[in-house]
This record gives structure tokens, sequence and C-alpha cells, in this order.
């Protein structure tokens, strides 16, 4: 257990910071029109969801000793910890120049973060077959995500005092712990990789993958609900820092900090949820972290904005409303990833990279097509980028309201509408009950 949360440890802790931080590097260090950082993270995002069905092929039908995932994660540790660390990095040069580069390092950074993150989430379905001891091992996982992804939020916290320079920093420190962490995963696992179940892999064209997995009814419940849910995650993580400076008003020197609750919070969901999973099932947990989930939204996108220069009473309800997010967000993390490997047995083959691969192709593809319209969207409403006069993490510009209203709309009604139709589609969901499992194992 110990080993496997190390492992989403490195890319967990990728996944934070770009989520919370690269739109703002992009529009406020590195001086992106708001349009063009949407399109480098559409860019990063469609390269993350292409490479992903072909490194999952590659991966089920790799043969080493210590089977078909570890090499991989092991052979992409370096280039994952080396690319975090270059992607914030400003260089010199035109605005086309500039775009090129983090464009190019968009490539390279999500090349190595999928060939650790596939073959590393396919193995929750191999190691064990289980239901109970695999949702301990998501649990373990997000635990190691979030755990990391908090350190990431501390480390950003203390550094981003000095615009672009400060980000430079925070890449090199955390992309020395992507590379560590994820070595550690692999030495930990190695001997109980050497005895995983193995993939039955067959020799079929993407299409035809496609429909392959597509025809597994369960596969496609599931697909439907992490779309949805990592969606409006990706959405507010993207917006968070937009949000608690340009509309909520948090001086800039408090911004990064607000953001620990939120991660503190996950954690403590992610325990919360994962225990609830086991005594009640995993569709019922669902509604109950939904519920708070969307609760939460809704009182995002009319939160007030702030007195100047706020008393630590005055930060109290927006620290709460935080941390209602991160409890609620919690099941995006464990629940759709505790109930795929009820699809992949549903396949005789069980070719786990293969399900992994597709469904994390379709929540990528989905979230970089988004991206580039939510970076135009502001474009569009008149907002104002800080032009490389970066104070902190992101720099308060005072913002037409059409811009306040979009950022207001993507912080609460559509994530809250994307987890409303994310029950929708568990409707009818024939949740096994890994808790009455647990018991009779």
């Amino acid at each position: 257990m110990l080993a496997y949360g190390l492992g989403d440890a490195g890319t967990g802790l990728a996944a934070t910071q770009l989520g919370f931080y690269l739109f703002p590097f992009f529009i406020c260090a590195a001086g992106l029109p708001a349009f063009i950082a949407g399109s480098l993270l559409t860019v990063s995002k469609v390269w993350d969801a292409l490479n992903d069905p072909l490194i999952g092929w590659l991966s089920d039908h790799t043969r080493s000793r210590w089977g078909p995932r570890l090499p991989w994660m092991l052979s992409a540790a370096l280039p994952l910890g080396i690319s975090l660390a270059a992607m914030w990095w400003v260089p010199p040069g035109t605005t086309v120049q500039r775009t090129t580069y983090f464009a190019v390092m968009a490539v390279l950074l999500m090349t190595a973060y999928t060939s650790v993150n596939l073959p590393y989430a396919a193995l929750s379905t191999e190691l064990t077959p289980n239901t109970a001891i695999r949702t301990r091992l998501n649990a373990a996982r997000f635990t190691g995500s979030i755990l990391a992804g908090l350190s990431g939020l501390i480390v950003a916290s203390l550094v981003l005092t000095d615009g672009g320079g400060g980000y430079l920093a925070m890449g090199r420190i955390t992309g020395s712990i992507a590379a560590t962490t994820t070595l550690l995963c692999c030495w930990g696992l190695a001997p109980y990789a050497k005895r995983a179940q193995r993939p039955v892999p067959k020799n079929e064209p993407p299409m035809q993958q496609l429909k392959r997995v597509m025809a597994n009814p369960r596969f496609r419940q599931v697909l439907g609900l992490y779309l949805l849910l990592w969606f409006g995650l990706q959405l507010m993580q993207v917006v968070a820092l937009i949000w608690l400076v340009q509309v909520v008003h948090v001086p800039t020197n408090l911004s990064t900090w607000i953001l620990l609750p939120f991660q503190i919070a996950a954690l403590l969901g992610l325990q919360l949820w994962s225990n609830l999973c086991n005594r009640i099932g995993r569709v019922a947990t669902l509604r109950w972290g939904a519920g708070l989930w969307i609760s939460a939204c809704l009182l995002s996108m009319l939160f007030p904005p702030l007195a100047t220069d706020p008393s630590l009473l005055q930060l109290l309800p927006l620290v709460g409303l935080i941390a209602l997010v991160g409890i609620g967000a919690a099941t995006a993390y464990l629940i759709p990833w505790s109930l795929l490997p009820d699809a992949i047995d549903a396949d005789p083959s069980k070719p786990a990279g293969l399900y992994t691969a597709w469904m994390v192709f379709g929540q990528k593809l989905i979230i970089g097509l988004t991206m580039s319209v939510f970076g135009s969207m502001l474009s569009l409403t008149g907002y104002i980028s800080s032009q490389g006069d970066c104070n902190g993490a992101l720099s308060f510009v005072k913002q037409p309201a059409t811009a306040l209203l979009a950022i207001r709309i993507c912080m609460g009604l559509i994530p809250a509408i994307l987890v409303v139709l994310g029950l929708v589609v568990m409707r009818g969901w024939p949740d096994r009950g890994a808790h009455l499992q647990a018991s009779a194992g």
C-alpha cells in the first residue's frame, strides 16, 4: 500500500501544480494572452490524450521479469522530473518564440507523465482481484497524490514571491520530488508486480479497440462519470487562483495559501469516502459526496468580494467554502477509479492497460478542448492579462464585469451541472457491494 501510494505522488504533484498554476503562469509570468494560454493547455491535453492509447497498447505488450508496467514507469521517472522543472522557465524572445517553447515542453512533459501514470493506474486492477483491496489501493493512490499535491502547494506558497523566478524554483523542487517518488514506487512494487495478473494482448487496430471497450456497458457508465466529474474538478482548478485574486479580491500574498484547505479537505474526504464505500457501497457514497460538491459549487458562484486587507475572521467563510469543495470533490478522485476494475472484469481478456488508456484518453481530450474554449471565453469577455508584470503567482488587475461573470460561471455553475449529470449517468449501476464482498472475504 505504501509503495503503491507513492506511485501517484509524482504525477499527482505535477497534475496539481499544472492544474492550479499553469494558466496563471502563462498569463502572468510569461505574459501570454488568455486565448494563447488556453490553446497551450489544449495542446498539452490533446497530446496527453492521443498518447494514452498508444502507451496503453505498448504497455500491454511489454514483456519483462517485472511485468509489463514497471519498465515504463522506471524509464520515464527522470524525464518526468526534468520536463516538469523546464515547464516553468520563461525563455527570452517574442510571444511566438515563448509559445513554441511551451508547446514543445508540454508535449515532452505529457509523454513522460503518461508513461508513468497509465501503467501505474493499470496495476490497481492487476495486483489483486479483490474489490475491497482494489478500493484500498485506489485510496492509497489518491492519498499519495493529494499529499504530494499539498506539498506542491506549500512549496508554491513559499517560493512564488518572485514572479517567473519563483515559478522556476518551484519547478526544480517539484521535479526532483516527482522523479524520486516514482523511482521509490518502482522499487517497492517490484516483488508484487512479478506475481501480478498479466494482460492477454490482442493485436487490434485503434478503432477496433474503441469498439471493443465501448461495447462494454459498464465501461460506458464509468467513462461517462469520469469525464463529467474530472472535467468539473479540472475546470475549478484552472479557474481557482484567478477567481480568488480577480473576483474575491484575496491579496496576492495570501492567494496561494488559501488553496491549501482544498488539498487538506480532499485528503480527509478521501479517507471518509473510502470507508463509506465499504459500508454502504460506492454509488451511494458518490451521491453523498456529489451533494456536498454541488452545494459548494453554487456557493462559490455567489461568494461576494472581500473587503480590502481582510482579517482572519473575514477569511474563515472562504476557507470553509474551499474545504467543502475539497471534501466533495474527493469523490472524483476515488469513485470512478474504484469502479473501473468492475468494467475490466466484464471483459474476458481483462486488458487493464487498454481500458485505462481509453478512459484517460476521453477525459484529457475533452478537458483539452474545453480549456481552449475557456481561454477564448476570457479573451472575448475582455479579460486583461498581467503582461509579464507578476506579483507573486498572479497580479490583481481590474477586470470588466463580463470577464468576472465568466469566471464565476466557470467556478460554480458549470461544475455543478457536470456533477449532476454524473449522478444521472450512474443510475442503474449494478454496484456489487464492496462492503459485502469485504465481509464475505
